[in-house]
């Protein structure tokens, strides 16, 4: 979407302002339906930094993934996810749930609340 949905910005931002990560949401990118709970960008940095720590291999890495001095920006541009997941068939990937940084531009529509499946 080459002009982002006014609403999801807004979602996006009281998500920064509040510092929650209660809000869920699902949403369409090119390619693939996510689904996960929406978190601030210092949260989500945070939470990758530390996985990427807790490795030998890509320790080196976890330094790019420090949040930034002055802040996140006035308006977001991305959304931040954690226990997210790409929905496939009947199931979801990564069984767990990632961490998943999604640009608000390339997101074509989206839903409040996470998807999943019973079997029921």
């Amino acid at each position: 979407m080459s002009n982002p949905d006014g609403l999801l910005v807004d979602i996006a931002a009281m998500v920064e302002s509040e510092h929650s990560n209660q809000m869920s949401l699902t949403v369409v990118v090119p390619g693939a339906v996510i689904t996960g709970r929406l978190a601030p960008v210092t949260l989500w940095l945070d939470r990758v930094a530390e996985v990427l720590q807790a490795s030998e291999h890509l320790k080196p890495f976890a330094a790019l993934f420090a949040p930034p001095a002055d802040g996140p920006p006035a308006q977001p541009t991305h959304l931040h996810l954690h226990r997210a997941k790409i929905l496939q068939g009947d199931f979801g990937l990564p069984h767990t749930g990632g961490m998943y940084r999604i640009a608000i531009e390339d997101v074509s529509s989206w839903t409040v609340g996470d998807l999943s499946y019973s079997d029921s």
